[in-house]
């Protein structure tokens, strides 16, 4: 590899739009594969079973489901731990900077799903997928956000990230209580046992990874065999990391794993993901499938559901004086952020693999299609109020 190529590849990765861009190449690479002659190799990566056993222990597989609920833990794990840390020493941990954003999520979550629910509640099957407009994907949604370079606000960097932690806040209760198998009381016995020797580690200050890394890996195994969903082993195992030493504060075992951890999750991780499950076959597409209640109203959830949700809920908490606009930030940038949230993508790809996998009905195409949809435009309207705004706060700068 030459210089100059090893150069480009070095400024990309820093990029803070790279892992957006690689998210949205994974896509499209798997719309090529979905529709193309690549098609049946394709499936059959998907399906290629993968099996571990120990003695009478066994995992087996599909790779997608290793994916879905292997890959996806470690994801959710630095979820968990960026989540602690903010609310320790970060944003977070000021009360005052978590009202708006907190208000902004609950009304970004409840309004898509009253709109997919509103016209899909008369089938049983279909309305197993009312969470899926209520995720944001927040890699995709900073990726978007720094295109528009340096101008950007901190203030509004600092919204974005706080309702999105909070939306997969929301998210982890979701899975937790509406999207469990038939609960093994043995697995989750064991998952019960983990669970204190992880609090003793954190009591003792433990500052070595390995113990928690070996502890968590055998919770994981246990809650994917309790019908729990596995990905909630990584939120738990990361709540229990330790923050610091008292000894030596800037020994942190939390902060080094969320450091180690996030190039390979925005690099490799959620790509694989996207890879893995936005492969949509476009055959025989028309206005009959785009009509569908399913991808219409996850589609219209993310468009719509967010904007008015977010924004509205925001705009009544203000006037109302029980928080305020953040410096920084006009009712343009806050409605063209609320919007910007309406990219579920990646999570919503997620819940939708939880809502209908076990149901015996194909609705893969119906619900990829909707998210596609609504992610994309969220994505294209956002982008353009939020750089209307900046363009707008320059010129009252220059006039001033």
């Amino acid at each position: 590899m030459s210089n100059q190529s090893s150069l480009f590849i070095t400024d990309f990765f820093r990029l803070e739009s790279a892992s957006g861009i690689l998210l949205m190449f994974a896509a499209v690479l798997a719309m090529v594969f979905a529709n193309t002659a690549l098609a049946p190799y394709y499936e059959l990566l998907l399906s290629t079973p993968v099996e571990i056993r120990v003695g009478g222990l066994e995992i087996a597989k599909p790779l997608l489901l290793w994916v879905n609920d292997g890959l996806m833990a470690v994801f959710f794990f630095l979820v968990g731990l960026e989540l602690k840390r903010e609310l320790i020493e970060g944003e977070l941990s000021n009360k005052r900077n978590i009202i708006l954003p907190g208000l902004g999520a609950i009304g970004g979550m409840v309004f898509p799903a009253a709109i997919y629910i509103y016209f899909n509640f008369d089938d049983p099957v279909a309305i197993e997928g009312w969470a899926i407009p209520a995720a944001t994907d927040i890699a995709f949604a900073l990726g978007i956000l720094s295109l528009l370079g340096s101008r950007v606000p901190i203030s509004i960097k600092i919204f974005l990230t706080s309702l999105a932690i909070f939306d997969d806040i929301g998210a982890i209760l979701i899975i937790a209580f509406f999207y469990t198998s038939k609960i093994s009381l043995t697995a989750l016995v064991v998952v019960g046992c983990c669970i204190p020797i992880l609090m003793a580690f954190n009591k003792k200050n433990i500052i070595s990874k390995s113990p928690y890394i070996l502890i968590g890996i055998i919770m994981w195994v246990a809650t994917l065999k309790s019908g729990v969903h596995a990905t909630l082993a990584g939120v738990v195992l990361a709540m229990l990391i330790h923050i610091g030493s008292k000894t030596d504060p800037d020994i942190s075992p939390l902060k080094e794993m969320e450091h180690d951890l996030h190039s390979i999750v925005a690099y490799f991780i959620l790509p694989v993901f996207a890879f893995a499950n936005a492969g949509i076959n476009l055959t025989g597409i028309g206005m009959k499938e785009l009509l569908h209640d399913v991808p219409k109203g996850i589609a219209l959830g993310l468009f719509v559901g967010k904007q008015v949700g977010i924004f509205g809920i925001c705009w009544i908490a203000i006037k109302l004086k029980i928080t305020e606009l953040p410096k920084g930030m006009s009712w343009l940038s806050l409605y063209g952020t609320a919007a910007l949230c309406g990219v579920g993508f990646t999570m919503s790809l997620f819940v939708s693999s939880l809502a209908f996998e076990e149901t015996g009905v194909n609705l893969f195409f119906n619900e990829r299609l909707g998210i596609i949809l609504g992610s994309c435009l969220s994505g294209i309207v956002g982008y353009f109020v939020l750089r209307a705004s900046l363009n707008s706060n320059k010129l009252v700068n220059q006039d001033g």
